[in-house]
């Protein structure tokens, strides 16, 4: 019988203690193999969307895939906007080993994927975090980036105040110090770091906003036509990503600067390989704006799925 995972039983297994330091290892040995994801436009006339395939592989050990429909628009139907199934297999058989729940899985992964990069790139003093966005994933980026860093405060902005109000007191209920933030300007101004995950096509983060010493995280926009910055922030930064591959070829945040002159594509100081594996540095001085683009790398995936059939049966 193949093993069914549902959300709980993910989120259960995919703690960032757990997570993050095997997102590392695996970012520093560099032994999965994932080719660019394949995404494809799937939405309707006013209501764009997307349908995405991540395979990844280690050879002889796993393998898996998974598939994830993203529909923005369910937002206003109160709804998450990232869905699908991940399915893992064994890598010597190719038998079917377990299904998992891939919003679970994706927003597990890629703020413990954030959190690592903070580790190389946020200041280690930081004790305000901002949160520009109200989704499921901004709620667990959140929390990531919390359990790297000292943070004190926590800011919670969207372009809704309800519920930036809303998740303010479920981060609170789990024992966060956050609060809304009406003024997204003030939000940045205020912040150590800036965490961004929305789906916007217009920049949200800007560079003048930015204080020196600051590290800002854009997980959301994944399209060439999509950014959460502008030309001046990604200009002004020391600009990190997941993956080259996946960053220089997918995020808006980065392509659209290059397209207007302003930034060109080797000036990124490195990509998660390479810090984790110690190749190059991260933050090496305490004023510099640090930026982190990511986009997603399926070996994430690969890396949350073998954690989570692994977990050990309680007592």
């Amino acid at each position: 019988m193949v093993r069914v995972y549902e959300a709980a039983e993910v989120e259960a297994a995919l703690g960032y203690e757990r997570l993050v330091p095997a997102l590392g290892a695996a970012f520093a040995e560099a032994r999965v193999e994932a080719p660019v994801r394949q995404s494809y436009e799937v939405g309707q006339a006013g209501a764009p969307a997307h349908l995405l395939a991540m395979p990844a592989w280690r050879r002889g050990a796993a393998l898996g895939v998974k598939i994830v429909n993203i529909f923005p628009a369910n937002a206003a139907r109160n709804m998450g906007s990232v869905h699908g199934l991940y399915v893992l297999f064994d890598g010597s058989t190719g038998v079917p080993k377990a299904i998992l729940d891939a919003e679970a899985l994706t927003n597990r992964r890629t703020a413990a994927t954030s959190a690592l990069a903070s580790s190389f790139l946020s200041r280690m003093d930081s004790e305000t975090l901002t949160v520009v966005g109200t989704g499921h994933l901004a709620f667990h980026l959140a929390q990531g980036h919390c359990f790297v860093r000292p943070i004190g405060r926590v800011l919670v902005w969207g372009r809704s105040l309800a519920r930036a109000q809303d998740m303010a007191a479920r981060l609170k209920a789990l024992g966060l110090p956050a609060e809304p933030a009406e003024d997204l300007s003030a939000a940045v101004r205020a912040a150590d770091i800036v965490t961004c995950a929305t789906t916007s096509v217009e920049p949200l983060v800007l560079g003048r906003d930015v204080r020196p010493g600051t590290h800002v995280d854009l997980v959301g926009a994944f399209t060439p036509t999509m950014r959460e910055s502008d030309d001046d922030l990604v200009a002004n930064s020391a600009v990190y990503v997941d993956t080259y591959g996946g960053a220089l070829a997918e995020a808006g945040d980065l392509l659209q600067p290059v397209a207007s002159g302003r930034w060109s594509k080797d000036l990124v100081r490195a990509d998660l390989h390479e810090l984790c594996a110690g190749l190059k540095e991260g933050r090496t001085e305490g004023q510099s704006v640090t930026l982190f683009k990511s986009v997603g790398a399926a070996l994430e995936d690969l890396v949350a799925a073998e954690l989570v059939a692994t977990e050990p049966v309680a007592d």
